[in-house]
């Protein structure tokens, strides 16, 4: 009897293990997603809604595009655990003020190469719709910023209003300052064109001069020397501000240590170091939030001062808070 009963115990005890391994093995053979989450992120500033929104990734020779010896780059970027080609985000941000939605920068559309362009699709990811968008704000007009904007010239934002600093527009948009650009330099020039064209046509394009408020809560701030006429733009509510500086730094690994360091895109190199030093003292010292273009995703955080360097702090992740629903 005993006999029986253990040997009925070990073939249970055997069954039971075959069939968890079976169910192991399973787990391990399921297939890779292969993709990550959409790309928003979002958070309240005061009383408006803030949403950072991906325009995807590119890579980039940085070693080749910082005004600096490349072993220096080298160097720093393996400090940082990255490596050359650097994969720089493109970031563009949502505010929803409660009587306006505006978007500051569109990312690049189909001009920047298959891995970025993801906007559209990150925008509609996060609950919104292009149609629902009342002003565009553009720091400058590089494609990797206004790309987004139209597509074979056709508007993707209906319903919105451009706006841009007019040193800006009128360099850009200058069929003259196309004809005499270098060839290398023309695509920028025809693809600012090709991009905000279309709402110039259809009444739909104001610029503007320097710092004003732009509407209740944004104005614009200038940071020139990336290019003549590069905006940031400072967003309040509630007393809490957030800076979203546009491309005032493009590889934190090197330039946060280093801001005197500039790039190749930099339309006035001397004014673009001059420009970023200037704005990470202030926002250092006012311990003010900021968002950057090409920090990595969704670049929101604080700049602190370390003598004559700088720290990035990025914000921690926090979730939305869940509205409570109200009494009938």
């Amino acid at each position: 009897m005993q006999s029986n009963m253990l040997s009925k115990a070990i073939r249970i005890a055997t069954v039971a293990t075959v069939l968890g391994l079976t169910a192991l093995n399973a787990s391990a053979g399921a297939p890779m997603a292969r993709t990550s989450a959409p790309g928003y992120y979002r958070f309240m500033l005061g009383n408006f809604e803030v949403t950072a929104l991906s325009d995807g990734t590119v890579d980039l020779p940085v070693e080749q595009l910082l005004l600096e010896p490349a072993a220096k780059t080298v160097a720093a970027l393996d400090k940082a655990f990255l490596k050359t080609p650097l994969q720089i985000s493109d970031n563009a941000y949502l505010i929803n003020t409660g009587k306006r939605l505006v978007l500051v920068d569109v990312g690049a559309g189909s001009l920047f190469g298959p891995t970025l362009g993801k906007l559209m699709s990150n925008l509609k990811a996060s609950g919104y719709k292009p149609e629902q968008i009342d002003d565009i704000f553009l720091t400058h007009m590089h494609p990797d910023h206004v790309g987004g904007l139209s597509a074979n010239r056709v508007i993707q934002f209906p319903n919105a209003v451009v706006h841009t600093e007019r040193h800006e527009a009128d360099y850009w948009l200058s069929q003259k300052n196309l004809d005499s650009a270098p060839a290398a330099s023309k695509g920028f020039f025809q693809g600012a064109m090709a991009s905000v064209d279309p709402y110039v046509q259809a009444g739909k394009f104001v610029p503007f001069d320097g710092s004003v408020e732009l509407v209740p809560g944004v104005r614009s701030y200038p940071s020139f020397g990336h290019t003549v006429g590069h905006t940031s733009y400072m967003i309040e509510s509630e007393g809490q501000k957030l800076l979203l500086m546009g491309d005032l730094i493009h590889v934190p690994a090197v330039q946060l240590d280093h801001p005197d360091v500039t790039i190749a895109f930099d339309t006035d190199p001397k004014a673009a170091a001059a420009s970023r030093i200037k704005v990470f003292n202030q926002v250092a010292r006012e311990r003010t939030l900021v968002a950057g273009a090409h920090l990595p995703f969704p670049g929101i955080g604080h700049l602190r001062a370390v003598g004559k360097t700088y720290r990035w702090v990025p914000v921690d992740f926090t979730r939305m808070p869940v509205e409570q629903p109200k009494p009938h």
